[in-house]
């Protein structure tokens, strides 16, 4: 019975994580239309790197109230009002969360706001000399700073939403935040500010803050129908805000760590000058190369942990370790899954992936040539980066933020350490950034996992180790296959789109078959449980088309 009931919760698990994946799809898409227009229009230049740096500052903390310290917190506080006390108590914490988060993050915003030439300072101390570049991300900062508060009430929505087991419109509010801050950016910029004297590039910081009134807002609807109207009420003492904000604050330490790692590395990029371009270049790349990063992640990562986290919190919350232990090991390997071959793939075709995309207008060759050396470097870190998603807010579930907290804090030391060697030792520029980070993540994994498996007193490591060694094997083949063929049509066809499309519409199918078949035949455990859990909403979408018949 027990075996069932874990077989069930994984199944539940995969099929949330598979809707999420869905979502999340149609978001990381829009993401990158948003982003191939910036490449088009804006290029890897000044104009580019300001409005990057700009969002940046806001963006620091956007981990805090998004998929990070807010969420870990939140959503296994709210599960269990839910479950033991009902809809009315559950109303009254989300209200008290959304009051709170309007006063501390909304005073950020002023504070932000006032001291927004401080902060690029603080950020990118090497454009002090350039004046223009520096008032430019100065000015843009202060239009996009409220975003973080938009950003704030929106992740508080999502995890309402997940914690009432709907998944699929919370993935998509990014997409609203894509496509209205794409639009109105574009409207703004090109349309209204030639006449109010804004710079294009000043349009798309305006329509950062308007695509993050429609994050929240597309949301909003959804909360009204479940009963959940905000009503402003404040109470300190109140034990379910008084809860969450015990679980925040070593998070919010320990997400501050990781916010001080991008710091560092944007210090450093700041500084980086390279041979052709000068200063203007690394920051725009390393940006370009991460939007490649955040397909994979969101898609894998973010989607399985969103999917996890209810779960596990209502397996702590009923004290049943052995399914929060299965679950867990389960979603880790679920990941791997998904993620190595991903790595593998970005870092084979990154290249013709990002010629494809980006290249053109102001984006020119050498500037693929650059954003795919981070891309490669980035790629290597993919899987530790997605399995810490899913880790982290296993310790909030079990009322531990204090483990999560040290290990950001460690990385600190070893973020500094990396960039500081890749960039000014061995001399790998923005690319020996990209690899620090992947070094930080690949650190924290392994971290949390250790920690967590003392903790639980195992983590079916056998099984899981099991698994590792036969994806890790069927991704390396796949991509030496993939190597061969894209080193085949190289050889064979000119520089140009054209031969980058070409190479994506060989490699891309090649890649996913040959992994697929490789993995059939080292019987990766984990194939065959997605698969089947993947396969049973086709199946009967099939069933009731075949019941209702052709159309008329």
């Amino acid at each position: 019975m027990a075996e069932e009931t874990e077989s069930a919760t994984h199944h539940e698990v995969v099929r949330s994580a598979g809707v999420v994946s869905l979502a999340v799809l149609g978001s990381r898409l829009t993401g990158l239309l948003r982003e191939i227009v910036m490449a088009r229009l804006f290029g890897a230049g000044m104009a580019y790197d300001a409005f990057l740096l700009a969002f940046r500052i806001p963006n620091l903390t956007r981990d805090l109230f998004a998929e990070g310290a807010l969420s870990s917190a939140f959503v296994p506080t709210f599960t269990e009002y839910l479950a033991r006390k009902g809809q009315a108590a559950a109303r009254e914490l989300a209200n008290l969360v959304a009051t709170a988060l309007i006063v501390i993050v909304g005073a950020l915003c002023v504070l932000g706001i006032v001291f927004s030439p401080a902060l690029v300072w603080l950020l990118a101390p090497g454009w002090a000399q350039e004046k223009a570049k520096f008032d430019l991300a100065v000015g843009m900062t202060r239009v996009m700073f409220p975003f973080l508060l938009l950003v704030a009430l929106a992740a508080q929505a999502m995890g309402i939403l997940n914690a009432c087991r709907q998944f699929a419109l919370p993935a998509s509010a990014s997409t609203f935040f894509n496509l209205g801050s794409l639009g109105f950016g574009l409207l703004i910029g090109f349309g209204v500010g030639p006449y109010v004297g804004l710079e294009p590039i000043e349009g798309m910081a305006y329509g950062v803050l308007l695509g993050g009134v429609l994050q929240l807002g597309g949301q909003l609807p959804s909360l009204w129908r479940r009963g959940f109207r905000y009503r402003p009420q404040l109470d300190w003492s109140h034990p379910g805000l008084r809860q969450i904000i015990r679980l925040m604050a070593p998070a919010i330490i320990g997400s501050a760590a990781v916010q001080i790692n991008v710091m560092v590395n944007t210090n450093f990029a700041s500084t980086i000058t390279d041979p052709l371009r000068g200063p203007d270049g690394p920051v725009s790349w390393l940006s370009y190369a991460f939007r490649f990063m955040q397909l994979p992640l969101g898609l894998f990562g973010v989607a399985i942990a969103s999917a996890t986290l209810p779960a596990i919190s209502r397996s702590a919350a009923s004290g049943d370790l052995e399914q929060f232990r299965d679950t867990l090991s389960r979603s880790l390997g679920l990941v791997f899954l998904l993620t190595l071959p991903s790595s593998v793939g970005l870092a084979v075709l990154g290249r013709p992936l990002i010629g494809a995309i980006y290249e053109g207008g102001k984006f020119e060759a050498y500037d693929t040539l650059q954003t795919a050396h981070a891309l490669t470097a980035y790629a290597v870190g993919l899987a530790g980066y997605a399995a810490v998603k899913v880790l982290t807010p296993g310790f909030y579930a079990l009322g531990d933020a204090r483990t999560p907290m040290l290990v950001s804090l460690s990385s600190i030391l070893v973020n500094y350490c990396a960039a500081w060697t890749m960039t000014r030792r061995v001399g790998m520029g923005h690319t020996g950034l990209a690899l620090a980070t992947s070094i930080v993540m690949l650190f924290s994994v392994i971290a949390l996992f250790w920690k967590m498996r003392r903790k639980l007193g195992g983590l079916h490591g056998g099984r899981l180790a099991s698994s590792l060694v036969r994806i890790a094997a069927a991704s390396a083949l796949m991509g030496l296959v993939v190597a061969d063929c894209c080193a085949l049509l190289e050889a064979r066809l000119s520089a140009g789109r054209a031969a980058s499309l070409i190479q994506l519409g060989v490699g891309v199918p090649l890649g996913a078959a040959s992994y697929y078949l490789l993995c059939r035949l080292m019987r990766v455990g984990e194939l065959r449980s997605a698969s089947r859990a993947l396969a049973a909403p086709l199946a009967r979408l099939l069933r009731a088309a075949a019941a209702n018949g052709p159309g008329p």
